[in-house]
């Protein structure tokens, strides 16, 4: 083999390898394979200078420091995202979108909204061509040669299907973990301290020397497509397959949904993710789908039509991580707490974060004695961000997750192909006690009078082993325990005996099945009806219910196959509790609402917000959140405020609770 064609094979063989490590994260070769690679091409390089190719894997940092930034205009303006705050925004965004197209049949994508410096990538045949900032959105700075740097930036896409022009934007951003380490570096040279991850990215970039931007690891993850010839794709979720196979590395953990309602329902579920980010998410952003209805949907002078970002504010602060300890949940999980020096954290003490699971421990490095960042934003509950590691002056113990049940001994085991740890015996004291603790909770069995204080006894002294148990209970046995006299004791047996009635919705969402809450185990009471039909109904069947898929249906299907589900839903039955959808969930087709949009404003007399929402939804109508001209009615309450004066504006029926009980026939 001649030398050039050796070095041809080399450079294909270090950019096969940078796609598996960056974009597909299954690398096949060790990192020490890898540097052998690349010092073979150097070497071959230096050797023979005229094999030099502009998109060499050895030419990330070979450019000279520029004098200055360039200005380069946009063939695309780069516009900026409309923010909102809450789903209700998110939702009445949606409202307009679907009204501008004149349809409701609106596929939205939920992707993360990367904390980063907003960038452009053009490519031309191929080749990385340019790479400026968004600027004022008409015009950015030239910031080609320190892109270069960035790994996970292709210099040649890969693939056969290259479009001759492919305009790439995304975000810019570093790892907390590689913060953390130039931090640590800035300290050790007496250097000041960098503020975020998202500030060292954006001054970064705009650095004069590329050699400064390739010390510091920036990292890229491209999100959108900017001006292009040639591209095949029709949706963006296949725009970012293609990149992917191009060789870039898209935004993660992005999904597509045929509507704003299972959208939205995914944001909850995503939310609960960002803490174990390795990167900083200052919200989600959620998209139309299809490209078509883009080019329909169009801009406004600052914002496009199709794209909305859903926002939270972040607060940090910085302190010292006392002790770390592990709770045992309701379905094994076994979870690590950081115990903190109380901190001020957005109006509120917080002295306590959760580190979620074992892998987050070992790839933040989070040790005990450690000074570190806690976080909160919107939703999500204290987390820690990342260790401050130039504050760390001596040798601290890495922590030992556990490998037994730290309640009841048994071995632990990890979810397969996934991060969480957890004790697999139901009996296990401490699952039962969180268990016992939701079922008793407002919106599963609402048992009043079975606090924490009194679930803890019961178990302690094994009075209840099931949630059976709690029905065999006798007042006899309740007033030997503390602070139990016989009035509350009275009131815990009556409360246990209505309990038996709450209705299929309600049970299934007490039975701490995983995966399942208050909507899932709903639409599982109107689809079927009683608990037979649905231990009756294959994996298959359950996940053909709207709004649950594969997951969901596989979970409620082994929980019900399992011995331990088949034991408890038998137990329960023994002891008289309803294993049957009420009127007030079943749901009717063909009823006085079907068809109808309805939304619930103010504050009701005769109903509950919940027990009005079952209502429409039992009659076939709609529940939305948000006033639009596609709403038929609005139910309002006292203190209406805004929604019915948007109802007003836009002619929308109001009805008062008479008025609903007139219309429903009630």
């Amino acid at each position: 083999m001649s030398v050039s064609d050796r070095a041809a094979e080399l450079r294909e063989q270090i950019r096969h390898h940078d796609r598996l490590y960056y974009v597909e994260a299954r690398p096949e070769i060790s990192d020490l394979d890898y540097d052998r690679l690349l010092t073979e091409l150097k070497s071959l390089e230096q050797q023979h200078p005229e094999l030099i190719t502009a998109d060499s894997p050895t030419q990330r940092v070979g450019e000279q420091p520029v004098d200055h930034l360039e200005s380069i205009t946009h063939r695309l303006p780069m516009l900026s995202i409309e923010n909102s705050y809450s789903a209700e925004e998110v939702r009445h965004f949606a409202q307009q979108t679907a009204a501008e197209l004149g349809t409701e049949a609106i596929e939205w994508v939920v992707e993360l909204k990367i904390d980063g410096a907003a960038v452009s990538i053009l490519y031309e045949n191929g080749l990385l061509k340019q790479a400026a900032t968004r600027g004022n959105g008409e015009v950015g700075d030239d910031i080609t040669h320190n892109v270069r740097t960035i790994v996970d930036v292709p210099l040649r896409l890969a693939g056969k299907n290259v479009p001759p022009i492919l305009e790439v934007r995304g975000e810019i951003y570093m790892t907390n973990a590689d913060f953390a380490r130039l931090n640590e570096r800035q300290a050790e040279r007496g250097e000041p301290l960098y503020k975020n991850p998202r500030n060292v990215a954006a001054g970064t970039i705009r650095l004069l020397d590329p050699r400064l931007c390739a010390e510091r690891n920036l990292r890229f993850f491209c999100h959108s497509m900017g001006y292009s010839e040639g591209f095949a794709a029709q949706t963006h979720v296949e725009f970012l397959k293609d990149c992917g196979e191009f060789g870039m590395v898209p935004t993660p953990l992005v999904e597509a949904f045929p509507n704003i309602d299972a959208a939205l329902a995914h944001c909850d579920v995503l939310i609960e993710k960002i803490p174990e980010l390795e990167f900083e998410v200052d919200g989600l952003v959620l998209k139309v789908n299809h490209f078509e209805q883009r080019q329909q949907l169009g801009s406004r002078s600052k914002s496009p039509r199709w794209v909305v970002a859903y926002k939270f504010e972040k607060y940090e602060a910085r302190t010292r991580l006392n002790a770390i300890n592990v709770q045992v949940g309701k379905t094994g999980t076994i979870t690590p707490v950081a115990e903190l020096e109380p901190v001020e954290l957005a109006g509120t003490t917080v002295s306590r974060a959760s580190l979620h699971n074992a892998e987050e421990i070992e790839r933040k490095d989070i040790r005990v004695g450690d000074w570190v960042i806690v976080e909160k934003a919107g939703k999500i509950i204290p987390h820690i961000v990342r260790v401050e590691l130039h504050e760390r002056k001596e040798e601290l113990e890495k922590f030992p997750f556990p490998t037994h049940c730290p309640v009841c001994e048994t071995p632990v085991v990890k979810d397969e192909g996934g991060v969480y740890i957890r004790c697999p015996n139901p009996t296990c004291p401490a699952q039962l006690k969180e268990r016992i603790r939701f079922f008793a909770t407002r919106n599963a069995m609402d048992i009043e009078g079975l606090g924490d204080k009194l679930v803890e006894q019961l178990v302690d002294r094994k009075l209840v082993a099931s949630f059976g148990d709690l029905y065999r209970l006798t007042a006899e046995e309740l007033l030997k325990l503390e602070r139990m006299g016989k009035k509350s004791a009275d009131n815990l047996l009556v409360g246990l005996e209505a309990s038996k009635n709450r209705g299929l919705a309600r049970v299934l969402n007490a039975l701490s099945i995983r995966h399942v809450g208050e909507r899932v185990s709903r639409l599982l009471a109107q689809k079927f009806g009683n608990i037979d039909a649905i231990i009756g109904a294959s994996a298959e069947e359950l996940s053909n219910v709207n709004e649950i898929g594969p997951t969901i249906a596989k979970s409620v299907f082994d929980f019900l196959h399992h011995p331990y589900g088949t034991q408890t839903i038998s137990d329960l039955r023994s002891v008289g509790v309803r294993f049957e959808a009420d009127q007030a969930t079943r749901s009717t087709t063909g009823g006085v609402l079907s068809g109808k949009t309805l939304v619930v404003t103010g504050t009701l007399a005769k109903y509950t917000r919940q027990s009005i929402e079952e209502m429409i939804e039992k009659l076939g109508g709609r529940v939305a959140s948000s006033v639009s001209k596609k709403t038929d009615f609005v139910v309002a309450g006292t203190d209406a405020g805004s929604k019915l004066a948007k109802a007003q504006s836009l002619g929308v029926r109001v009805l008062n609770e008479a008025e609903f009980d007139e219309l429903i026939g009630s």
